[in-house]
C-alpha cells in the first residue's frame, strides 16, 4: 500500500544537483548516507516486489506478462494462496526502503512444520512447510504439516546466522556515513572528494564554470519510485527523474 502523503513527505530525502545549465545535463549528484543506502537498497528488492509497486504496465519487456499470468491464475492452478502471494508479494529486501516507505521485508520464519506421519514414513522426515496444517507432498500420504520444528543458530536463538546478519545490516545501512557520496546520472556511486570533483569536471570538459548551477532536489516516495522505474529503462536517472526528461513506459 502507497503512504499517504504526510507518511511521504515524512521521509524525505535530499541531494544536491551539479547542472551544466548550458548542456542541460547534470555532471553528479552529492549525496549523503541515507540517499545512498536508499539507492543500494533498490538492489535487495525482489522483481515481483518491483513489478508490484510499478504496476505490471509501466514494466519494459516481459516481466510484467508473468506478473500478470500469474494475477489471472485462480486455486484450479495454483498450488496455495501462499504460493501465489510469493511470486505476486514476496518479501521486499532490505529495510531500508522504509526511508521512503517502500515495502518492508516480511520477517524470515522461525517455525516450520512437519508431517504427522513423519514416523511412519522415511521420505515424510525430509519435508517441511511454512504454512501450519499444508497436506504432505508426499505421494500416497494423506498427512497434514502439523507438527512444529523450530529453526535455531549455534546460540540456541531463533533465527539463522545469515538472517541474524540481515538484521543487523538493516539497522545500520550500507555505507559509511562519515563522508559525502558522488552520484553520476547513471547512478555509479563512489566517495567525493575536492580532486575528484576537479577531476569530474575536467572529464566533462567544462570551461566556463559559470554555466554550473547547483540545485538541491527532494528524493520522496514518488521520486523514489520514478528512480527506480528510470533505472531499468536509462542510463541517464537523473537528469531523467529530476530535469524534467523522464521517460514515460
Amino acid at each position: 500500500m502507497a503512504p499517504t502523503t504526510s507518511d511521504a513527505s515524512a521521509s524525505t530525502l535530499s541531494m544536491k544537483l551539479l547542472v551544466d545549465t548550458k548542456a542541460s545535463r547534470v555532471l553528479y549528484a552529492e549525496a549523503g548516507k541515507d540517499v545512498v543506502d536508499f539507492l543500494f537498497s533498490l538492489l535487495t528488492l525482489p522483481v515481483g516486489t518491483v513489478v508490484k509497486i510499478l504496476s505490471k504496465d509501466s514494466m519494459v519487456g516481459s516481466v510484467g506478462n508473468l506478473y500478470g499470468s500469474v494475477e489471472k491464475l485462480d486455486e484450479t492452478y495454483v498450488r496455495s494462496d501462499d504460493a501465489k502471494d510469493a511470486l505476486l508479494a514476496p518479501a521486499g529486501g532490505y529495510n531500508g526502503g522504509k526511508l521512503l516507505q517502500l515495502p518492508e521485508p516480511e520477517p524470515a520464519p522461525t517455525e516450520f512444520y512437519r508431517c504427522t506421519n513423519a514416523s511412519s514414513y522415511t521420505e515424510c522426515q525430509n519435508l517441511l512447510s511454512e504454512v501450519y496444517g499444508d497436506r504432505c507432498t508426499r505421494k500416497n500420504c494423506n498427512g497434514k504439516m502439523t507438527t512444529v520444528m523450530k529453526l535455531v543458530d549455534s546460540s540456541g536463538g531463533g533465527r539463522s546466522g545469515g538472517v541474524s546478519a540481515a538484521s543487523t545490516i538493516a539497522g545500520t545501512g550500507f555505507v559509511q556515513g562519515v563522508v559525502t557520496y558522488t552520484v553520476m546520472d547513471d547512478l555509479k556511486v563512489a566517495p567525493m572528494s575536492t580532486i575528484s570533483g576537479i577531476t569530474l569536471l575536467n572529464t566533462f570538459g567544462i570551461t566556463d564554470i559559470g554555466t554550473l548551477q547547483e540545485k538541491t532536489v527532494q528524493v520522496g516516495y514518488d521520486e523514489g519510485l520514478e528512480i527506480l522505474r528510470v533505472a531499468l529503462q536509462s542510463k541517464t536517472v537523473l537528469p531523467d527523474v529530476f530535469l524534467g526528461k523522464k521517460r514515460k513506459a
